[in-house]
């Protein structure tokens, strides 16, 4: 059965906008990449996931409240972009402020969202999802390019990073969710757990 076409709108080219303007100052962990190319990465994969426009806008704002500002930015999203749309952005986020997130240990966080995630709406689960799979795809590319040892720049150790991204193809699969999520992300995982196997680049 055809999917109903989701036809994008104004909201989401201002969204676009707002996500640009927001995380203007930041780049990807360790690169000089701007961090909105991992935005409309997961944007991109939200859609192609089957996700509506709300969805979409919620994959370009998935991180703006544990990195820019906290419960003060969701609620102006809110404002901006409705309810929904803030309901998944809180329910990605593991965090709800920068000095939250780095009190907390690297497991102890991951820890605590995977609890999360194994009981959260669909909606939460398919942008999270999307999140995950753009971010596992980017280390398979840092480790083909630099090796193993790109792992380091996470404050869990490079065991925990697997762990974490296993957990969450676990939840995936158990919770039905598209193909076109978990298979990359089931790829990717067992491309790390080679590499890490074997100490070399995953082929």
């Amino acid at each position: 059965m055809a999917r109903e076409s989701v036809v994008l709108t104004d909201r989401f080219t201002q969204a676009t906008n707002y996500a640009v303007a927001i995380h203007a100052p930041q780049f990807r962990k360790g690169t000089s990449v701007p961090y909105v190319a991992h935005l409309l990465g997961v944007a991109s994969l939200v859609l192609e996931a089957g996700g509506d426009e709300d969805l979409t806008i919620a994959g370009l704002l998935h991180d703006a409240v544990e990195d820019c500002g906290g419960i003060p930015r969701l609620e102006d999203i809110r404002k901006r972009f409705g309810d929904r749309v803030a309901a998944v952005v809180l329910g990605c986020s593991d965090a709800t402020d920068s000095h939250a997130k780095k009190e907390q240990g690297y497991w102890e966080r991951k820890q605590n969202y995977l609890n999360h995630l194994r009981s959260a709406e669909p909606d939460v689960l398919l942008v999270s999802l999307a999140d995950k799979v753009h971010n596992v795809r980017s280390i398979v590319t840092d480790i083909e390019s630099h090796g193993v040892g790109v792992l380091s720049k996470f404050n869990g150790t490079p065991e925990q990073v697997l762990r974490y991204y296993r957990a969450c193809l676990e939840i995936g699969i158990e919770s039905g969710a598209p193909a076109t999520l978990t298979a990359p992300l089931a790829n990717s995982v067992e491309d790390i757990t080679q590499a890490l196997e074997v100490g070399k680049e995953p082929h």
